[in-house]
């Protein structure tokens, strides 16, 4: 009797690098069969000048042709330089390894993180992810490293830090305590789109405040619970390396080692005391320069803008663009003057040799990284995210329902364009005059669909390989990662999903729960007109 042998296929398991080149192929490829397609889109816009109606038409450029290659060779370079995350990733990655060096990292969690609960742990570096977002990104390139390094030294899985942070940040991204750079990209958008019904229609800075507050709050112990309950029982505890005590044994004090003991103790303190009082004077210093009017301040203001908040988060602002840098200055400065104080570093070449040792396998996170950014630019090329977010705009604009049920469909639709068009100022500009004017006609205010806009750009923004810091998550998750097989893009995706289920059920819940029972989302403004 002839046995059936059963074949079983091996479950193809791709590194992230060459996901990545299969991505761009695929991309390049796509462009071509949809040009020919003529796979195209025409939406409406707003002019902020006299209110009219602009049609723009959008199709997907070919690049699977001769002149599609010579962009694609002849920008690759310019693609990665530009590309913000990588110099962002290797400041932020510069200044943790030279914390890490000084030992300054190991003194903080001993005197202060290891003394914190670590579900108390867990609800501030969520909470902090999510606040982050008043100021772009910043919170991907700090916070990822610096979870990831307080997990650890608190004898928690790494690979659970950075998940916190980066779902923090992601599907947190619109909301903090205060405004911030997305009431700047935004409201223009808002108020124009308003104005088509009302041409005295005014949207106010603070008019998402308290919702923003609320849910800010909401999504931090939500979140909590997800990286608690879910993530952290998945990936385990650190293995530590514990020596064997018998609690029966006489303890025998060595006097020489006792003394070299708290000679040591002495110079961790004189080196955190350094540390403190230059990273206090370095904060003061950067304080000082986005207050205006004062003797030599105003250093990182864009002094051309009008109004403060444009000055310190508009388009050509110094702090919004150098702040990633100050915050790798104040973290080189305090491990600096750390290991100087504890005499870590006795010259500059301890400086370097230390330093050195925690940057040396970041070879592939480059490749990672430009690979990522050659994917992003030339999807970005093609048109394609614009296209289906047109056709999104219009599919919403077809409608025909009303209230409630259209406030629904218009989040889900919104949070599918995100998948591909990745920035909430992009997608409002072609959203906005299709989705403000028919609800506002419905009784609910342009403010409340302003923040609508910004949950729903928030719930898919941490699984669409399509933002540009979705690398920095994935190179950070596979440097920590002990296993053989690495990390990839889809895996990456697969670990975020619980996260994002939940927090698309607590965003709907929030949104639709608040609008129903009709809060002021903000001072004198509530979600219905």
């Amino acid at each position: 009797m002839n046995k059936k042998k059963k074949i079983r296929l091996k479950k193809l398991k791709l590194h992230p690098i060459t996901t990545y080149l299969i991505l761009i192929a695929l991309t390049i490829i796509a462009s071509g069969i949809l040009s020919i397609l003529n796979f195209q889109t025409t939406y409406s816009t707003v002019s902020s000048v006299d209110l009219s109606i602009l049609q723009n038409t959008v199709k997907v450029e070919n690049l699977f042709s001769f002149a599609g290659f010579k962009y694609i060779i002849s920008n690759a370079t310019k693609n990665f330089i530009s590309f913000a995350p990588l110099s962002m990733f290797l400041l932020m990655a510069i200044a943790m390894a030279l914390m890490d060096a000084s030992g300054s990292m190991d003194y903080i969690n001993k005197k202060i993180f290891s003394k914190i609960d670590n579900k108390i742990m867990t609800f501030i570096i969520i909470f902090i992810a999510t606040i982050s977002t008043i100021i772009n990104d910043i919170g991907y390139v700090v916070l990822i490293p610096l979870a990831a390094t307080i997990y650890e030294k608190k004898g928690r899985n790494p690979l659970s830090g950075i998940m916190a942070a980066f779902c923090g940040v992601a599907f947190g991204a619109g909301t903090s305590i205060f405004v911030g750079s997305s009431e700047v990209s935004l409201i223009p958008y808002t108020t124009s789109a308003a104005r088509i019904i009302d041409e005295t229609f005014h949207v106010s800075l603070l008019s998402n405040l308290f919702i923003m507050i609320v849910s800010t709050i909401v999504l931090s112990i939500v979140g909590t619970v997800i990286i608690e309950k879910i993530v952290v029982p998945y990936f385990g505890k650190t293995k530590l390396l514990k020596e064997d005590t018998d609690d029966n044994d006489i303890e025998v004090i060595d006097v020489d080692l006792e003394e070299e003991r708290l000679n040591q103790e002495y110079l961790e303190r004189r080196g955190f005391k350094y540390s403190l009082i230059a990273t206090i004077i370095v904060v003061v210093i950067f304080i000082y320069s986005v207050i205006p009017n004062l003797p030599l301040s105003g250093l990182l203001l864009d002094m051309t803008e009008k109004t403060y908040l444009k000055q310190i988060f508009g388009d050509n602002s110094y702090f919004q663009d150098g702040f990633t840098f100050m915050m790798s200055l104040v973290f080189i400065i305090s491990g600096l003057f750390y290991g100087i104080g504890s005499k870590k570093f006795k010259n500059d070449k301890d400086v370097f040799n230390l330093s050195h040792d925690s940057l040396k396998d970041f070879g592939g996170v480059i490749i990672l990284i430009f690979l990522a950014s050659q994917f992003i630019a030339i999807f970005k090329k093609t048109n394609i995210g614009v296209v289906l977010t047109g056709i999104v705009a219009n599919v919403i604009d077809s409608l025909t329902f009303s209230g409630v049920p259209l406030l629904i469909i218009s989040i889900i639709l919104i949070a599918f364009a995100t998948l591909f068009l990745t920035t909430a100022g992009g997608k409002w500009e072609i959203l906005a005059p299709v989705i403000v004017p028919p609800l506002m006609q419905s009784n609910i205010s342009p403010q409340f669909l302003q923040f609508v806009l910004r949950a729903a750009d928030s719930m898919t923004k941490g699984i669409t390989p399509l933002s540009a810091f979705f690398v920095i998550f994935l190179a950070y998750m596979n440097m920590y990662n002990k296993e053989e097989e690495p990390i990839g893009i889809f895996k990456a995706i697969k670990l975020v999903m619980p996260y994002f289920i939940i927090i698309s059920i607590t965003w709907l819940l929030l949104l639709i729960g608040w609008y129903i029972i009709g809060l002021p989302i903000g001072p004198g403004v509530y979600p219905t007109v």
